[in-house]
């Protein structure tokens, strides 16, 4: 049985704009990773092969950072999310809230 990885929009033009990506062979996050299309994979971890500060990564509803990082085990059947920080923007005051 495979993982599912979750891609966001803007790395979907490394995976063919598969918004899942079915994973077998990995018993890790570590092995996941290297698994996945390079493209993705570059942008997920940094030149230390460590996520980088503005990727979050969950299996199931925890994030890596929480449990054992890119040595986090995974088993079949799980969801993997690979999510970037999202900032920007200003807030107006007067203008309500955000919808």
């Amino acid at each position: 049985m495979s993982v599912t990885v979750h891609v966001p929009g803007p790395l979907l033009r490394f995976t063919d704009e598969r918004r899942t990506l079915m994973i077998d062979g990995a018993s890790t996050v570590r092995e996941l990773l290297a698994l996945v299309p390079p493209g993705v994979r570059e942008r997920v971890l940094d030149e230390r092969e460590r996520v980088r500060s503005h990727v979050n990564i969950f299996v199931g509803d925890t994030n890596i950072r929480d449990l054992a990082g890119l040595s986090t085990g995974l088993q079949p059947g799980d969801d993997v999310f690979v999510l970037p920080a999202v900032s920007g923007g200003t807030f107006s005051p007067g203008r309500g809230a955000l919808p």
